[in-house]
This record gives structure tokens, C-alpha cells and sequence, in this order.
């Protein structure tokens, strides 16, 4: 095969990046020239309908091309990145462990981004969040459990394939029971296979068993599985274990490759190629590096590989083939979709915001506990842990700003480790007292503090947004989530007033 066959077989692998609200030039030129997916981040996103004209203009040059998205609809949006997002997330939706709630949630979402012109979302999360510590997974598990996670990871694809949308399940062969995020370094999974099968596992085969169109890969050591090689770079983990042993046909997309864990031992090039030699059919870039030059050193690198034999070119059709069979899936899967003209546009979901209310865990410790709903607009204090790479740096979180909407002359303030005063909660005397936290559990300066704020304040009201691994303090409010519905559901229940429905 000419090189520049082979130049189109490596750009129909390609799933990258771009900077903008509107497809560049050189993308649009890539779509003709064989380039078979896009993937959209928060900064390609402003409303619904710029989104839809973005892949409109997409689907312009190629109307089969791939549109990919990294909308966990929880603390992981991109898709609402701007006010954060109006459904629960996952670790909300284990709570409730309703799958059919699960389903419908999914489908509310599918149905959205069918409306903006998106056919593949890098979701559900189907790690089982067995470490509680996880700098990473945390609340975008269902859970810790692996049959609960199996069973929502299901309803979860049903739900958004029913919608139009293909599904990716993530990230293969698990990410929860680890301590390192993988965007800074390589996470090792120290399970044995006994394990590995019970555990991780296990919402992976539902998935496949759920016809789940993709799946995606974690940049995970696992000795248990390969000892030497990471698993988006393991024959032994996407060939034989994923594809003959689970049975899955569909598209492996990896992780982003200029994460760390593969790109800082490999190089974003190298650890592209060698994830296609060991049976990922796509290739993830361009959160970081979104730009031609990538784009072209990829293709090209990959050439190199078919010409010297290191990736052996029928890999590469191969993968290319799959990329086609799931563009087909998805020019099926929009056909078959009611008119989208009928759909009413909405400010934020209402089975989301109804989901976001059954999953609020209330723990009343102490008699002499504040009666909820709240009388007296409250002081609101607020501690933000370390920024996680994977959430949005710019996507709003927080209790603060919905109960002010739900109680005027409620006062907050907001604390980082490095800005906490000797006394956080000054400015709350015969007030009441609302303590917001994050993963309480695994911040030690956050613990210090509120245990600090409780000893002058017992009966503060603790509303935790993250995993509710310790519970203190005289009322305990766990949201399991931080997005603008688990907000809002918190707003009600301490303000007693109803967000209206077209929220």
C-alpha cells in the first residue's frame, strides 16, 4: 500500500483536539483527507447551538465523522462545563441504586447530545472506587461495590445508546483501586487475577454484555495481567483479555496518550503506535496538545511504523475498519431518531434534578441538632481541596450560590489550604453554620479545620460533595457529587423551597 494510503488508514484513528468554538481550517482539510473523529472539550463549547453548528459544519466535509465527547454528565462535564452540571454523576445514581432512574438519566443526556451533533461519549466511568482514597475516580464511580457498578454501568449504556449516542465504557482493565492519578504518573493494580475477575472486572463484562459500541483504556500497570507493559500498550490486556477472552468487538479508544503515564516513558507518538500494535483501534489526544503538528507527527509516526514493520499495516486497517463500523453505527443510530426539532430546549435537566434529590444521604447525629429546613439565612463556609485534572478548572461548584437564590442574606466565603485563616468561620456568630467539604477524608488540612469549626460550632450543618467516607458533625448532609443539581437539591432541602422546573 502507497504511503499515502497509509496516511489515510493513520488519520482515521486519529480522534484529536482542536482550540475553538468553530472547527479550523486544517481540521476541516484532515476531514477530506481521511481523518475519521474530532473530540470536543469545554473550551470548544458555549451553548447547544453553537454546538450543533460546530458539528454541523463538521458533518459538512465528512457525514460520518466520529464526534467525540467526555461527558460523564457529573463533576466530569464538558458538555455544561460553564455552570456545571445540571445532572447528578454517577456516585449520586449508585446511591439511589435505582437502574431504571440510571437508564433514564442516560437517555436524557443521549438525547442532548444527539440534538448538539455528538455520536460518541467517553462514558459511563466503570470503575469500581474500591480505594476510597483515589485521587481521580472517586465520585465518578457508581460505587465500590462490583455488582452495583455492573448493573448501573448497564442501565447507563442502554440508556444513552437508546438516545443515539454511542457509549464508551471506562477506563479498561480498572482505575479505581489506585492511589496515583495516571494524567501525572503509572498507577499499578496489585490484584491478582482472582480479584481482577470479581472486582474490576466485572462492570467491563456488563458492559460488552450490554452491546457498549466502545471501550476505553486505562494507562494502568497491572502485573497480574502484564508485568512489563502498561494496558493501553498490552497485547496480552486489549487482545487477549478484552477482545478473546470478554468477547468484545467493538472500538478500543485509549485514554488520552500525552497523559504521563504512557507519554512520559514513550513519548506521545511512540505510545500512540505502540497502543495500536497492541489492539487499540483509536487514538485519544489533544486535551493538552491540540494543534496540526501533533496531529501530523502522530499520522506520520505512524506510517513510519507501517514502513518498518513495527506496527504491521493489516493492525492497522484493522483498527481503521473498526473506526468505520462504529461511524456507521452512529449515521444509524441518528436516522432512527425522532425529529430533534420536537425536543423543547431547557435550562437544565429535570429527571436530573430529580435524581439529584433522591441521592441526599441526611445523618443526624445529635438531638441538639438544627432542625432542617434552616429558619435563619445561614453562613456558608466552603473548603476547596487541590484541583482535579480531570474535572474542569472552570466549572462551578458549591452550595453557596443556590442557597443564597433559595436564601436571601446567606453569606458565604471560600477557603484553599493555602488561604485558610486561623479562624475559617468568622463572620458566623448566632448565625446558622453550613461547612461544605470535598472528600473530607483525604485532605488533612480540610479535616484539621473542620474539626476546628465543630469544636466552636457543634451544631454546624456538614454537606460533603464528595466520596461520604467520614461523617461528622451534628447533621451530615452527603450529596455524592458536586455538580449544579446536587447543589440545588442541598439548597432545598436546608432552605425549603423547590427549584422550579424549567431550572
Amino acid at each position: 500500500m502507497g504511503e499515502s494510503n497509509l496516511a489515510g488508514l493513520a488519520a482515521a484513528v486519529l480522534q484529536p483536539g482542536f482550540v475553538g468554538t468553530v472547527p479550523p481550517a486544517w481540521v476541516c482539510r484532515w476531514l477530506g483527507e481521511g481523518l475519521g473523529a474530532v473530540v470536543l472539550f469545554s473550551r470548544n463549547v458555549v451553548d447547544p447551538g453553537q454546538v450543533a453548528a460546530l458539528t454541523a459544519t463538521l458533518r459538512a466535509e465528512r457525514p460520518d465523522v466520529i464526534v467525540a465527547i467526555d461527558e460523564e454528565a457529573g463533576d466530569v462535564t464538558r458538555i455544561e462545563s460553564g455552570r456545571g452540571s445540571s445532572r447528578p454523576g454517577n456516585l449520586a445514581l449508585g446511591a439511589v441504586d435505582d437502574p431504571a432512574l440510571t437508564e433514564q438519566v442516560a437517555r436524557d443526556l443521549g438525547d442532548e447530545l444527539a440534538v448538539a451533533g455528538i455520536t460518541l461519549n467517553y462514558a459511563p466511568d466503570a470503575d469500581v472506587n474500591a480505594n476510597p482514597d483515589n485521587p481521580v475516580i472517586g465520585v465518578r464511580a457508581f460505587g465500590a461495590e462490583p455488582t452495583l457498578v455492573a448493573r448501573h454501568t448497564s442501565a447507563w449504556i442502554r440508556g444513552l445508546q437508546a438516545g443515539g449516542v454511542a457509549a464508551c465504557a471506562k477506563h479498561f482493565p480498572g482505575h479505581g483501586d489506585t492511589r496515583v492519578d495516571s494524567h501525572h504518573d503509572l498507577p499499578r493494580i496489585s490484584a491478582d487475577i482472582d480479584r481482577l475477575h470479581a472486582v474490576e472486572l466485572a462492570p467491563f463484562r456488563a458492559a460488552v454484555a450490554a452491546g457498549v459500541q466502545a471501550v476505553m483504556t486505562g494507562h494502568l500497570l497491572v502485573p497480574a495481567l502484564d508485568p512489563e507493559l502498561p494496558a493501553t500498550l498490552s497485547g496480552r490486556i486489549l487482545g487477549g483479555l478484552l477482545r478473546e477472552e470478554m468477547g468484545f468487538n467493538g472500538v478500543v479508544v485509549t485514554d488520552a496518550v500525552e497523559m504521563r503515564a504512557v507519554a512520559g516513558r514513550y513519548g506521545i507518538a511512540g505510545a500512540a503506535v505502540r497502543a495500536l500494535v497492541a489492539g487499540a483501534d483509536a487514538i485519544c489526544v489533544g486535551g493538552e496538545h491540540a494543534d496540526e503538528e501533533t496531529a501530523r507527527h502522530l499520522r506520520d509516526t505512524i506510517v513510519a511504523a507501517v514502513v518498518t514493520g513495527e506496527l504491521p499495516e493489516e493492525r492497522l486497517a484493522e483498527a481503521a475498519k473498526r473506526v468505520g463500523q462504529l461511524a456507521a453505527w452512529t449515521m444509524a443510530a441518528r436516522a432512527a431518531r425522532p425529529d430533534d426539532a420536537a425536543r423543547p430546549a431547557s435550562g437544565g435537566s429535570a429527571i436530573g434534578l430529580a435524581a439529584a434529590r433522591r441521592a441526599l444521604r441526611v445523618t443526624v447525629a445529635d438531638r441538639a441538632a438544627p432542625a432542617l429546613p434552616l429558619t435563619v439565612a445561614p453562613h456558608v463556609v466552603e473548603f476547596a481541596p487541590p484541583h482535579n485534572i480531570a474535572i474542569g478548572s472552570a466549572t462551578p461548584w458549591g452550595v453557596a450560590a443556590p442557597l443564597t437564590e433559595v436564601m436571601p442574606g446567606t453569606t458565604s466565603v471560600r477557603w484553599r489550604s493555602e488561604t485558610l485563616p486561623t479562624d475559617p468561620i468568622a463572620g458566623a456568630a448566632g448565625r446558622p453554620l453550613v461547612l461544605v467539604v470535598r472528600d473530607l477524608h483525604r485532605h488533612g488540612w480540610m479535616r484539621a479545620a473542620v474539626d476546628r469549626a465543630l469544636a466552636q460550632r457543634p451544631d454546624a450543618v456538614v454537606v460533603e460533595l464528595g466520596v461520604p467516607a467520614r461523617v461528622v458533625g451534628a447533621v451530615h448532609v452527603a450529596t455524592h457529587g458536586a455538580t449544579r443539581a446536587t447543589g440545588r437539591a442541598v439548597a432545598e432541602l436546608l432552605g425549603a423551597a423547590a427549584v422550579s422546573p424549567g431550572w
